[in-house]
């Protein structure tokens, strides 16, 4: 098991009248309400918080790649993993990821993630993702195209990070007389690659074909995350290879106090700000975006989605949040990790409104109270401090 710190860098300064008026807080949501000298303060807050996680014993800090949308204010996540990879000494650092399809040419991806695995001394993991719904809509990009780019650009990608330049590529959606990427990776052949889904079928099937590592997207309730992760394993063997649990994450909304009612007291109202505010909006899959039958699965799951959850008790009983003392919040993930066999903990320790003291504290009270006895119990050493 590694623990790692995952932020979204949320905005969190949107009055209710406003999210009341408008349907999302994606793409759509005037950027009128957006307050640059706020902005300066929370990008910094966010950026110490995920350096302090070093400083807590985590093994690695995640951040990810959102346009326009007050959920995620970090429309380019290789600008935080280049502050990071500098201002860190040892923690992995996960990009979750670049969207592929949107940057062009991709090269520009293998570029600049080499410089973070460069930087940092061999510390990227490279997240490659096709990209959320509403990005196409962000980017007015056609979302029937997604998938054949996606595949084309990781092909490109890797490419570029495994075979001398400059050599050409001619394919259907990049045309390119020179890929001779300067620099290339620390890491050979390359980073380790992660892919984050929704249950695609196309994603798990890609993902295991390429033994890449599969991370499940958060906000479902246990009983979906078990039903992707059971698919993904079932890919892997029909691959000939087992998905051992260090090929499966899991990103889960996490916040720890001293008991259980207090952790709730402190935490419940910015998890519903989170969960029926800022969400709206999320789960949009434009015309062509997907498969039809990955579509009618991924609508079937959304059933059971946390934008529906309105009760504490609704939460507790689908894990779509991890809540309480240390001692509860230690068995509750004991037992989802028994249940759903993943081997990477993306902890979400802050989200929406939560702010940076209670940050602070539920991060704190996770590495000293959580990590060590899980670890403990898994045999499995803590990293050397910095």
């Amino acid at each position: 098991m590694e623990f790692f710190c995952f932020h979204l860098m949320p905005w969190d300064r949107i009055d209710e009248k406003t999210l009341d008026e408008h349907k999302t807080v994606w793409t759509w949501l005037p950027n009128s309400h957006y307050d640059a000298e706020h902005g300066h303060e929370l990008y910094n807050r966010y950026l110490d918080e995920l350096i302090y996680a070093e400083e807590l014993g985590f093994d690695g800090v995640c951040v990810n790649e959102h346009h326009q949308s007050a959920y995620g204010t970090m429309p380019s996540p290789n600008l935080m993993g280049s502050i990071l990879a500098r201002q860190t000494k040892r923690v992995k650092i996960a990009i979750i990821g670049n969207a592929l399809p949107l940057y062009n040419p991709p090269t520009r991806v293998a570029e600049e993630f080499a410089m973070i695995d460069v930087i940092s001394g061999g510390r990227l993991i490279a997240g490659m993702v096709v990209g959320g719904g509403p990005e196409y809509y962000s980017f007015s990009a056609n979302p029937t195209h997604a998938r054949s780019m996606y595949t084309e650009a990781l092909d490109l990608v890797i490419r570029a990070w495994t075979e001398p330049g400059p050599f050409e590529h001619y394919g259907k959606h990049w045309k390119m007389k020179y890929v001779n990427p300067w620099p290339t990776p620390l890491q050979k052949p390359h980073p380790p690659i992660w892919v984050p889904g929704a249950g695609s079928i196309e994603t798990v099937k890609m993902v295991a074909k390429r033994r890449f590592s599969y991370m499940g997207i958060p906000y479902f309730h246990a009983d979906v995350l078990k039903k992707n992760f059971d698919m993904f394993r079932d890919a892997c063997e029909e691959e000939g290879y087992e998905g051992t649990p260090d090929k499966i994450g899991l990103l889960m909304p996490i916040y720890v106090a001293e008991t259980d009612e207090q952790a709730w007291a402190e935490y419940e109202s910015h998890l519903f700000y989170f969960a029926q505010k800022l969400l709206k909006g999320l789960a949009v899959f434009p015309p062509g975006y997907t498969s039809a039958r990955s579509i009618a699965r991924i609508n079937q799951a959304l059933k059971k989605f946390l934008i529906e959850v309105k009760t504490r008790k609704e939460v507790e009983d689908g894990f779509y949040a991890v809540v309480g003392s240390p001692e509860t919040v230690r068995d509750r993930l004991t037992e989802l990790s028994g249940r759903l066999g993943f081997g990477n903990l993306l902890g979400l320790f802050q989200l929406g409104t939560l702010p940076a003291d209670l940050t602070r504290k539920n991060m704190t009270l996770f590495a000293e109270e959580v990590m060590p006895k899980m670890r403990a119990e898994l045999g499995i050493e803590a990293p050397a401090p910095v």
